[in-house]
């Protein structure tokens, strides 16, 4: 069984837990909620094609390094956090980055994203993570001011040469 997490009183009646990646239910309720933040505005707006969603839950258990939390209210699914372990070479060690932040629509503004983000620090310091990253569009005034309510900021090594920017190119 995979380990519950503690969630933090803001969020009563909330569970959250590491996925099993091998249980029906839980590759079930990651692909659900995936859809629902890949249907939303900030998401894309388009459906999972359904190659990535039969193919999703499979390859997150084989890629080294991937996790994902669930959060639960009672046994309905709710939200999650995709992430994956990276490095730091700065600091030689571990870091996590959130690469999914999904809490459902019709539960938002209850705490859950606040919960998940908790989950997720918690997880990385017990994987010897040095540092949390995230990317975050800049349009999306809910999740940044909650991610500035905990502490994440813009990255900048020296303020005069700017901050990070992600950039990306697909490839075929």
């Amino acid at each position: 069984m995979t380990e519950t997490l503690a969630a933090p009183e803001t969020a009563e009646g909330l569970t959250i837990r590491l996925a099993d990646y091998g249980y029906e239910g839980d590759g079930a309720a990651l692909v659900a909620l995936l859809d629902s933040y890949a249907r939303d505005p900030m998401g894309g707006g388009k459906e999972l094609d359904e190659a990535v969603r039969a193919r999703l839950v499979p390859a997150l258990d084989a890629f080294p390094g991937a996790f994902t939390l669930l959060a639960f209210d009672a046994a309905e699914p709710v939200g999650l956090a995709n992430c994956f372990t990276g490095f730091s070479t700065f600091a030689a060690r571990p870091l996590v980055n959130i690469h999914d932040l999904v809490v459902s629509s019709a539960h938002r503004g209850k705490g859950i994203g606040r919960a998940l983000m908790q989950a997720v620090e918690a997880e990385a310091t017990a994987r010897g993570a040095c540092k949390v990253t995230l990317e975050v569009l800049g349009g999306n005034a809910p999740a940044k001011a909650l991610y500035a309510s905990l502490g994440y900021e813009n990255y900048a090594l020296d303020p005069e040469a700017g901050t990070a920017q992600f950039w990306e190119k697909k490839l075929p």
